[in-house]
């Protein structure tokens, strides 16, 4: 993917109306809501094109790639750090609002990492088990300051930079790392992705890049997108027919979950040159030859490519790819001044919508995740349409739970009973499925698992919880490939603290008393007051004492005089709890 981004140049972007609106395309009632198959990565070089295409198609994608990071090896600090490419691409405009537009649109946000040291560096780095554990850190530090959902490493240089003879002894190194981070980023909640060239069948003659063994790391990754392009480069060809795409797509399936599985779409195409007639001008002798290294362009601007030089593309039903030649002429001078003129013969092959099409058509065929474009805001309109077709096809039942509770407020340590149903559109109930009472309290920002439940053949099912603070609740079903998830309304409940009271009922005149309790549940800090009643009005009798680590707390009261004295106890307001008060009690003073 890096090879590409001398496309990319760095623009001044208007951000300012993408981070207050989101433009959806208008989806009418009857029609199906499109399931979300489409994932992409938004180059810190392209954002005036990607983060528009993305915003705008939002219906067809859940998580997008931010290819916006490198990984580097300092050599003064002789540690990993991680540069950010998309300040200086962009500093007129702070990183916070693209985030903020795709945080609006409700996309998971799993940024890219790309392997941006020299040969055999980052091998070396994966080699050692405290550096590889820096390499993990840094990553976790990227994700923890912005809050990602996850990342995504496209570590090419294993496959484009090192040796191949290296392979062999990198492998262990790079699933060592990988379940290393696996492990960090799954204790916090967050996903690891890992884009990679094409791996085959170690069976066949062609493994491919077996370097990024997916047999190994298939139980630490989360998802798998793999590069199903730049098949054809150094010499003239599809960028990744379609039965070279699906044998490496059945390979991962075959060792790992199909749902952690997306295969690879190129918005851009390439042009090679394949035969010159006359002297090419002195400046063009090395670009505009035989051999050459292909010129690159998007797919949105492949047929006014062809249109210019009079080319015809055609589908090529085999690779379901489109190619057209066509030839151009080149003038200026040599390099001795002189006029001169030769004319190319070019070939240019790409994917249009038809291509896209049929390799999203992979995902339903072998019910994997989805596609992945390289990049967003390279493709012509009909190409997402085409997918937009596809996912509608292929879209799940909505799933709709609804659920109740007996009770919303109550003391603490007291139960109370959730219900609730789930079913289809057309109301059919979901027998046996599995569903989480999920919760989270003030501070909270992730929802933790409170209780799981299977429902029954009607849908319903029915769970007793007892919370320990007060907690906004709701139920949450996984997504499968049938259906979608199902999530409930969120359902506020207030949880009350106790005072549990050890009271005399007299006292004489001339001694002080005391009142001791405890606050449940038990917590240092709660400031605890004793009230008289005076006629109408309460007033303070004591001084306020704070409660000990286990929640207990001692009220010493001076002498009173004699007489009947109705009491109760205060607890206040704190940044957790609402306030509290007792039952009234009565001591005689003798």
């Amino acid at each position: 993917m890096k090879k590409l981004a001398r496309f990319g140049l760095a623009f001044t972007l208007l951000f300012s109306l993408l981070t207050q609106t989101v433009f959806l395309p208008a989806i009418h009632a009857e029609e199906n809501v499109p399931r979300k198959i489409l994932t992409g990565w938004i180059p810190y070089y392209s954002m005036k094109t990607a983060l528009p295409d993305v915003l705008n198609n939002a219906d067809l994608i859940k998580e997008v790639m931010p290819f916006w990071y490198t990984l580097k090896y300092n050599s003064k600090t002789k540690v990993p750090e991680i540069l950010d490419l998309y300040g200086p691409a962009n500093p007129s405009v702070p990183i916070s609002e693209p985030l903020n537009a795709l945080r609006n649109a409700n996309f998971e946000i799993i940024p890219t990492i790309t392997d941006g040291t020299s040969e055999g560096v980052l091998a070396g780095l994966l080699k050692s088990p405290s550096s590889r554990t820096q390499v993990v850190n840094v990553i976790m530090n990227l994700v923890r300051t912005n809050n990602y959902d996850g990342i995504d490493l496209d570590f090419e240089g294993f496959a484009f930079v090192d040796k191949n003879t290296t392979w062999k002894a990198t492998a262990p190194l790079w699933t060592a790392f990988v379940k290393e981070l696996s492990v960090a980023l799954h204790a916090e909640e967050k996903l690891l992705s890992v884009s990679t060239p094409y791996v085959l069948n170690p069976a066949d003659k062609q493994k491919g890049y077996y370097v990024y063994a997916w047999d190994a790391i298939a139980s630490s990754i989360d998802k798998l997108r793999i590069m199903t392009y730049d098949y054809s480069v150094a010499k003239v060809g599809p960028l990744g027919p379609i039965t070279w795409a699906e044998r490496t797509v059945q390979y991962a399936i075959s060792i790992m979950p199909a749902s952690k599985v997306f295969v690879g779409v190129p918005g851009y195409g390439r042009d090679w040159v394949t035969a010159v007639a006359g002297v090419c001008p002195a400046n063009l002798a090395n670009s505009v030859k035989a051999g050459a290294k292909a010129a690159t362009f998007v797919m949105r601007d492949a047929q006014s490519l062809a249109a210019t030089y009079g080319a015809t593309p055609v589908y090529n039903e085999q690779f379901g790819e489109v190619t057209f030649t066509y030839q151009k002429v080149y003038n200026g001078t040599t390099a001795g001044g002189l006029a001169t003129t030769c004319t190319a013969s070019r070939t240019a092959w790409y994917q249009d919508n038809r291509s896209w099409a049929l390799r999203a058509a992979l995902v339903t065929k072998y019910r994997i995740g989805g596609i992945t474009a390289w990049t967003f805001g390279m493709e012509e309109p009909l190409a997402m349409e085409a997918i937009r077709t596809v996912a509608k096809a292929i879209s799940p039942d909505q799933v709709n739970a609804v659920t109740s509770v007996d009770k919303s407020e109550m003391s603490y340590g007291s139960p109370f009973t959730i219900t609730g149903q789930l079913s289809i559109k057309d109301k059919s109930p979901l027998a046996n499925l599995a569903v989480r009472v999920e919760g989270k309290s003030v501070g909270e920002s992730t929802w933790r698992t409170l209780a799981n439940a299977i429902t029954d053949a009607e849908g319903n099912f029915e769970k007793s919880l007892i919370l320990g603070k007060s907690t906004t609740i709701r139920v949450y079903s996984d997504p499968t490939w049938e259906r979608s998830e199902g999530l409930s309304v969120e359902i506020p409940i207030t949880i009350n603290r106790l005072i549990n009271l050890s009271v005399p009922t007299s006292a004489k005149s001339a001694t002080q008393l005391q009142i001791t309790g405890s606050v449940l549940p038990r917590s240092a800090g709660a400031m605890v007051t004793l009230e008289k009643l005076a006629g109408k009005d309460w007033q303070s009798i004591a001084e306020t004492v704070v409660t000990d680590a286990q929640g207990n707390f001692v009220i010493t009261v001076a002498p009173q005089n004699r007489g009947v004295y109705t009491l109760r106890t205060t607890v206040s307001e704190d940044a957790n709890w609402a306030a509290l008060t007792s039952q009234t009690f009565n001591i005689i003073i003798r």
